[in-house]
């Protein structure tokens, strides 16, 4: 049975034009265990002036791992999403993230299959998604690093089609990132859908969807980017906390994405109170 622990996509700070360690110390202040922070390739001028919580790959690992163990934290995972559909921006760029996590102690780096190039057909996506999964699956297998797939996009918007990716590479390295938040919107049932992929289950995106979200965009998209606090949302957390449990791995952390400090508080007293529920 894992331990379900509770942690959070510092997507939260953004809303705060905060820089990347005040994102951290936040996070421990509320009482998250994890935290998973974004990383960016180059410079990038508002994370640089410190308005912004994401952490450039040139940037010395270590200020990821410092910023951590000062407060007391440690790491789920790296928000590294990069279209695997365009080798062009994606290849270098996870397989970087792979390196930087390994240094910075990340297990997980996170990603989906991105918006397409406007001319592809699918079959020559899958053959692009192919390769670079199997070369930053090669990066990432000598150093222990997971690879999250996540379900966000055009083709991962259905069990299937997020099936179809994850078994385009066979590697013992390549998993799921399960977000309930996309699954939902896409139309599909996030529990059922969580269950499916359950033994292939890295790491999870908890992020929930507020009624008014759920009525105006349910069946039109693939996934957003931040959802409403856990808890007010549609998604049964206990169900979801339940299944999380019956992982055949250690540890499945609860990565919330939501939108504004106040609603990360609000998730995690929420989901502090289910665990306690379930374990019962």
């Amino acid at each position: 049975m894992a331990r379900v622990a509770l942690g959070i996509n510092l997507e939260f700070a953004r809303s705060a034009d905060k820089p990347f360690e005040w994102a951290v110390e936040q996070a421990a202040e509320i009482g998250y265990e994890y935290v998973e922070p974004m990383v960016h390739w180059g410079r990038e001028l508002l994370s640089e002036a410190g308005y912004f919580h994401s952490v450039s790959m040139l940037d010395d690992p270590y200020r990821i791992r410092r910023a951590c163990e000062r407060v007391g934290v440690k790491l789920s995972g790296l928000s590294s999403h990069a279209p695997l559909c365009k080798p062009e921006v994606s290849l270098e760029y996870l397989k970087q993230a792979v390196r930087y996590a390994a240094e910075c102690g990340a297990p997980v780096v996170n990603t989906d299959e991105g918006p397409k190039p406007s001319w592809t057909t699918p079959e020559e996506d899958h053959v692009l998604m192919r390769y670079v999964l199997r070369e930053v699956a090669s990066v990432a297998e000598p150093r222990g690093v997971l690879i999250g797939l996540e379900p966000h996009q055009q083709y991962s918007k259905t069990p299937e089609g997020l099936d179809r990716i994850y078994s385009l590479v066979e590697s013992p390295v390549i998993g799921i990132n399960f977000d309930t938040g996309n699954a939902y919107l896409a139309g599909q049932d996030p529990i059922a859908w969580l269950e499916h992929c359950l033994d292939r289950l890295v790491h999870v995106h908890a992020k929930d969807i507020s009624i008014e979200q759920s009525e105006a965009e349910r069946g039109k998209v693939t996934g957003t980017a931040v959802g409403c606090a856990c808890g007010d949302g549609v998604i049964d957390w206990r169900k979801v906390v339940d299944l999380c449990r019956r992982s055949p791995r250690e540890l499945i952390v609860l990565s919330v994405e939501c939108g504004t400090v106040e609603q990360a508080r609000r998730s995690w007293h929420y989901l502090k109170s289910v665990l306690s529920e379930v374990a019962a």
